[in-house]
């Protein structure tokens, strides 16, 4: 069995987010970037049923559609225990273009499981995945939180409304999970960042699958209002405070 894990290179949480001066793009010059963290869940699960496969499951490798900047989030993906990776070099402009360059990259791959965040932190549209899948016609099951390998049969997890739910599935598949999958994302080794750096990282050029959504105008959202104090006597200012002005009783 093959497992290929989708990445994302996203803004760390932590990041303050710029808008450039007519507020038509973000000012990417002092932000941080980091793996997505429902994709860094996937790949540590990947890893996971990869070392108690007993070797039946050959390979974990990674995709990512961006340019040569996002070239240290794919090596600390290797660092952290992937076999390879490969970079679609293109700059990600939407879900729809991004699943169709993946797509075409790995369409003669022969991936048994294609494991995708259920979105990314930075535009959480949680569309990629399906659309992926509709492109290589293969089944997808999605809201995955935990999978397991039982024989030919992959056991999946969905949470629903008071509980879950689990599915059976073969390969190939695409599974698109969330938090739960992993329990904590792994994190790099020193002898994990020195073997990262003879992994192959593949670059395969873009077909210049065209985006369907642009982004015309950001807008900031307002600022918090000032803090009001309310006197511990009069407990009536505070409940027509909530009642009235923040309108939560």
């Amino acid at each position: 069995m093959k497992i290929l894990v989708c990445i994302s290179n996203v803004p760390d949480t932590t990041t303050r987010i710029k808008l450039s001066g007519d507020q038509n793009a973000i000012d990417l010059s002092s932000v941080q970037w980091i793996i997505n963290p429902w994709d860094e869940l996937a790949l540590t699960r990947a890893l996971e049923l990869k070392e108690a496969s007993g070797g039946s499951i050959s390979s974990v490798s990674i995709i990512h559609v961006g340019n040569a900047g996002s070239d240290a989030t794919l090596r600390k993906a290797l660092a952290i225990g992937a076999d390879d990776a490969i970079r679609v070099d293109a700059a990600p402009a939407d879900a729809y273009a991004v699943a169709h360059e993946i797509a075409e990259a790995i369409k003669d791959k022969n991936y048994d499981m294609i494991l995708c965040g259920i979105e990314s932190s930075d535009y959480n549209g949680s569309a990629m995945g399906g659309m992926l899948a509709e492109f290589l016609n293969m089944e997808s099951v999605s809201s995955v939180s935990k999978v397991e390998i039982e024989g030919d049969e992959l056991k999946l997890n969905r949470e629903i409304a008071g509980g879950f739910e689990v599915v059976s599935a073969t390969a190939p598949v695409v599974v698109i999970v969330q938090k739960g999958i992993a329990l904590e994302p792994r994190i790099p080794s020193m002898r994990g960042i020195m073997m990262a750096r003879k992994k192959p990282l593949e670059v395969v050029a873009a077909t210049g699958a065209e985006a369907l959504t642009e982004f015309v105008h950001y807008t900031p959202p307002q600022p918090k209002a000032a803090c009001k104090m309310i006197d511990a006597d009069n407990p009536a200012e505070l409940v027509n405070l909530l009642h009235n002005e923040a309108k939560i009783i």
